[in-house]
């Protein structure tokens, strides 16, 4: 099953076959958002038949659970891109293909990330400031980077606390407690820093990516700074 929004300019229509196929062979840049949660393959056949993305891509577009990536296709570049997520829900994972035209973003289930950038889309035209398909990039990465912020953050303020509680009292819990927030940084560090290497490399040109120019440079690097906070 397919849901998903075709975004073209100020509109957002269904995500049927019948319009994704008619906002592909038109001319204007759109943005597919896709809800890959039921095991039907339809995302993957759209992906691979429609689109025509590269079958390593579309099978690695699958898989959820994965560390940060970007790979370079011709054509087109992949990114999985990873969020903040305490639950362990999975739905703050994007997986996101773009083109020279067209941006397709694929989650299992609600993503924060998301909805909030589809929100910014409406509100603010993003043509107006760089490639369309960098910005959209650019949004839907910077706010799964930024969730980290306030997660880590309040992480720091536990263990502030349970150092005072330790002095006063010390538990085997609260060593149970440190050796769980120890493993939650190194997984947290294992998200962020492949994905600022990523970030580096495209910032410095190294990486090809379409819509690049100047101005698409720009937004890489504040990605790459928001990353360095983190990662320091």
């Amino acid at each position: 099953m397919l849901i998903g929004t075709p975004h073209q300019g100020d509109t957002d229509v269904a995500a049927t076959t019948e319009n994704v196929l008619a906002a592909l062979a038109g001319t204007d840049f759109f943005w597919l958002d896709l809800d890959d949660t039921e095991p039907d393959d339809m995302v993957s056949e759209l992906l691979r038949t429609h689109f025509g993305f590269h079958p390593l891509a579309v099978r690695a577009a699958e898989r959820f659970s994965q560390r940060p990536r970007l790979d370079e296709y011709d054509g087109f570049a992949f990114l999985v891109a990873r969020g903040a997520d305490a639950d362990q829900s999975g739905h703050a994972e994007v997986h996101c293909f773009w083109t020279d035209r067209d941006v397709v973003t694929v989650h299992r289930g609600d993503c924060a990330a998301i909805d909030q950038v589809r929100e910014r889309v409406h509100r603010h035209s993003a043509r107006q400031v760089a490639p369309e398909q960098v910005v959209i990039v650019y949004l839907v990465v910077g706010e799964l980077v930024d969730s980290f912020f306030p997660y880590l953050s309040a992480l720091d303020d536990r263990i502030d606390a349970l150092e005072d509680e330790i002095l006063k009292a010390p538990t085997e819990e609260q060593l149970d407690e440190i050796f769980h927030m120890k493993r939650t940084l190194i997984d947290a560090r294992r998200l962020v820093t492949p994905r600022r290497d990523a970030m580096a490399s495209v910032k410095a040109g190294v990486a090809d990516v379409p819509g690049m120019n100047d101005e698409a440079a720009r937004y890489f690097r504040d990605l790459y700074d928001h990353l360095i906070r983190l990662s320091t």
